[in-house]
């Protein structure tokens, strides 16, 4: 199921031409990019992963065993983060090639809801398109908190993918 939303009265029928995918490695992140991909074939795709420092291993396309990893904070912790950041994205060139496509790539380090904000709002974006929640537990909210955040922040239409 596909929602868009316009942001602050934002809402145009041009098609965009830079469309951004916040991905965090839960299905409904990979799902959106797919929807990029088929709904969006002539525009600009980024994929955008925020590592958060403040939450580690919330939300990882891999298992991410808190004990067994890098004490939270250190070097090394940042160092895994971005590994893990790297394969996520070798699976979204990966998807985007299926489609004889390509994405672009960004990390940034925060706060996820505001990060993606903050990047859209700085590069040009025309639209996002997101997961409606980053959880894969039984229990399945209408929004996560991340895209509640971007849905009511963002300066762009958003698209939330079910």
């Amino acid at each position: 199921m596909l929602v868009a939303f316009a942001t602050l009265g934002v809402f145009s029928s041009m098609a965009p031409e830079h469309v951004l995918v916040p991905m965090d490695g839960s299905p409904l992140s990979k799902k959106a990019l797919k929807v990029a991909l088929e709904e969006r074939a002539d525009a600009s795709i980024t994929v955008l992963h925020v590592i958060d420092p403040t939450q580690p291993g919330y939300s990882y396309p891999i298992e991410f065993d808190l004990d067994a990893e890098p004490l939270h904070g250190s070097e090394e912790w940042y160092d895994r983060a971005e590994e893990l950041a790297d394969q996520l994205f070798s699976e979204a060139r990966e998807l985007a090639e299926k489609y004889d496509d390509d994405v672009e790539t960004e990390k940034r380090v925060g706060e996820p809801g505001r990060a993606i904000v903050e990047f859209a709002s700085d590069s040009d974006i025309d639209e996002i398109i997101i997961g409606s929640h980053g959880r894969t537990d039984e229990e399945r909210p209408l929004l996560g908190s991340v895209t509640e955040t971007v849905v009511f922040r963002s300066p762009v239409r958003v698209l939330l993918v079910r």
